[in-house]
């Protein structure tokens, strides 16, 4: 098995409506985001993914984000920008997006530099 990550960032706002006491405060973050994909063999070029393709759709869906306000994207209508739901978001569109014989094992999204949130295909993390 092959594992290769590729990563994204971006600058957005956002804030949780549901939220101990109530919604929080708007805040904003500088996110990081980290896709890993697997492979279970070397494809065209010997390459189990291509790092090209791969962070060129992961940062497209990263750019729908931003400078924006997170809770403004249809994907979050009713639901909390929290970062465990934007690495969901992020695996469902990499996964929609995928190449043949690729899996998107898990995705991480930092917010800031200290805390992140991982969303695993196989539960380990």
């Amino acid at each position: 098995m092959y594992r290769v990550t590729v990563t994204a960032r971006f600058e957005a706002a956002h804030n949780l409506l549901d939220y101990e006491g109530g919604p929080e405060p708007l805040h904003g973050h500088s996110y990081r985001v980290e896709a890993v994909l697997e492979a279970q063999k070397l494809q065209r070029h010997d390459l189990a993914v291509d790092f090209v393709p791969a962070k060129k759709a992961l940062e497209a869906i990263a750019k729908e984000f931003d400078y924006k306000y997170i809770n403004d994207h249809p994907a979050f209508a009713g639901r909390n920008t929290s970062a465990e739901n934007l690495a969901s978001y992020f695996a469902e569109r990499l996964e929609a997006r995928g190449a043949a014989g690729v899996r998107v094992a898990e995705v991480t999204v930092w917010e800031g530099p200290e805390n992140r949130a991982t969303f695993s295909r196989d539960g380990r993390r």
